[in-house]
């Protein structure tokens, strides 16, 4: 099953590497990483994309809700929520095809982003499933090039905790001469 995980980790050097460690110690497949900062520049924030079963991924967020840089946790498995994925796609256009691949562009939301004289680069966000189909109808016309961010996501609106939260009020002070923190929790 699918499971969207956001983590919400302080701004330090190491946590992507501790948090992609720990998920591949456990023999874990991420689908889908992204980071990027918050609204606090001492704060970062993670979408993690896993296909596991509930019991694994309960497994992974008690592991990752144990890991010192991680503020809270939250898992969207069963709330509402809003995803998006950013695609950059640069797809051969020679002239007598163009005006397809544009109604197909405006079909999806997308956005022509540059246009030379054998290609065209589109820009498209939606869901993962969106930019899937949207890439399936430009294979036919020769795909040259594709970039992805990844699923980034949010909670819809305020919703009442259902469990799948953790978070941690511990603060965690930083100093030069602090000792290094530990990259995985015990086992």
């Amino acid at each position: 099953m699918r499971h969207v995980i956001s983590a919400v980790v302080i701004n330090e050097p190491g946590v992507l590497a501790n948090v992609a460690g720990m998920f591949a110690a456990r023999g874990f497949n991420i689908d889908s990483l992204v980071v990027g900062r918050t609204e606090n520049p001492d704060l970062s924030r993670m979408t993690i994309v896993v296909n596991a079963d509930d019991n694994t991924v309960e497994q992974v967020r008690k592991q990752l809700g144990k890991l010192v840089p991680v503020a809270s946790l939250h898992d969207f498995q069963g709330t509402a929520y809003v995803e998006s994925d950013l695609m950059l796609l640069n797809v051969t256009a020679p002239p007598e095809r163009r005006g397809e691949i544009i109604s197909l562009v405006q079909v999806f939301e997308g956005k022509i982003t540059d246009v030379s004289p054998g290609t065209i680069m589109i820009e498209m966000t939606g869901s993962e499933e969106k930019l899937e189909r949207f890439v399936e109808l430009m294979r036919p016309f020769g795909i040259e090039e594709l970039a992805r961010t990844g699923v980034i996501a949010m909670s819809r609106g305020t919703q009442p905790s259902r469990g799948k939260s953790t978070h941690t009020k511990q603060t965690r002070e930083r100093r030069l001469d602090a000792p290094a923190a530990v990259a995985l929790p015990p086992s």
